[in-house]
């Protein structure tokens, strides 16, 4: 089969390498889409991964092949390849080490991810799809179980006025998902014109283009001069967790959804007095997994005006995608298509 391997210093090639076979406890996938996530880019551009590994984790597909002792899914069952219950022991390192670092711990190469025609996965670990949810969308599910954590981590209420920085496809689900949870009004900061436009297409009440704008100030200003109550941090550049901090109003909350991979400024005593809450969050655990497909097959999550089709490519393609990924640019969202 072929598959993209991570050679080192940001380099893909794809290559033809032995198709995995399922043990009696695993079900063998034929992907149909993967998505190319942000972190798969920091990946790259910071050289984590070790060499000849198979990236990938935000894709859905059809199983091909079953184990022997398989009895939660048959051929032909369309899945994502993440979403299910751990059994004891079985937990990622996020979930059990208390002072895990994705960042300095790196990545595994043992397995053979979402950037190849097929994958094999535990039979506890897929997530089968609704009828109503293509595979195409079933590939973004894991970002939208990001987002979906992040809103239920945030003590954002009923009512909330919210302001999300970054609009890129984090930033866009998180949007969607701040609207499901009973937003009031969501403002959006982003200097894409692409990406406000999709933005207000999408239910943003207001846009803001930082370029031309005080983001602190306009936002402040279109929430009666208090701040929104929640700011959702989808950005990791340079100024906007400081920009976060400043807008948000007292008491308020503040949810680092993006991750800056460089240091930023910060200069706490501009918003200390106003006794704010910063609140991180990491990936996803299999109930917002459960919540966020049933928000794809409900449509509280769109997710056509992400997946364009210019965004669509080609595996041979990667390499070149992800050298375009790590510049700035107005792309929403690419997926791999076998």
């Amino acid at each position: 089969m072929k598959a993209a391997i991570y050679k080192s210093k940001q380099s893909l090639v794809v290559e033809e390498i032995p198709t995995p076979e399922p043990e009696p406890d695993e079900i063998q996938i034929k992907i149909s889409h993967s998505a190319i996530c942000g972190t798969d880019v920091h990946v790259y551009l910071y050289d984590i991964a070790p060499p000849n590994t198979v990236l990938g984790h935000e894709f859905a597909g059809e199983i091909s092949k079953i184990g022997s002792d398989v009895t939660r899914f048959k051929v032909g069952d369309r899945v994502i390849g993440m979403g299910g219950n751990p059994p004891p022991g079985k937990e990622s390192p996020l979930r059990k080490q208390e002072q895990f670092n994705y960042r300095l711990e790196g990545i595994t190469n043992s397995r053979t991810r979402g950037y190849a025609e097929y994958t094999v996965c535990k039979e506890w670990e897929p997530l089968k799809l609704p009828d109503n949810v293509s595979t195409l969308e079933g590939a973004l599910a894991e970002p939208c179980a990001v987002v979906t954590r992040a809103v239920r981590l945030s003590q954002q209420r009923l009512g909330d006025t919210v302001a999300v920085l970054g609009a890129g496809p984090i930033g866009l689900l998180c949007l969607q998902a701040a609207k499901a949870a009973g937003a009031n009004k969501v403002i959006v900061s982003e200097p894409s014109e692409a990406r406000r436009t999709i933005a207000l297409e999408l239910g943003a009440d207001a846009v803001v283009d930082p370029t031309t704008q005080d983001p602190v100030e306009r936002i402040i200003e279109l929430t009666d001069g208090n701040g929104p109550h929640v700011v959702y941090e989808c950005a990791a550049a340079k100024p906007s967790l400081q920009s976060a901090l400043d807008m948000v109003r007292k008491k308020g909350n503040v949810m680092l959804v993006a991750l800056a991979w460089e240091d930023v400024p910060l200069l706490p005593v501009d918003w200390a007095g106003k006794e704010i809450q910063l609140n991180t969050t990491f990936g996803s655990e299999p109930y917002d997994f459960k919540v966020a497909v049933d928000l794809i097959a409900t449509k509280k999550f769109l997710l056509e005006p992400l997946l364009s089709e210019t965004d669509t490519i080609k595996l041979e393609d990667i390499q070149k995608a992800f050298e375009s990924l790590i510049k700035p640019s107005n792309q929403i969202q690419m997926v791999i298509k076998f």
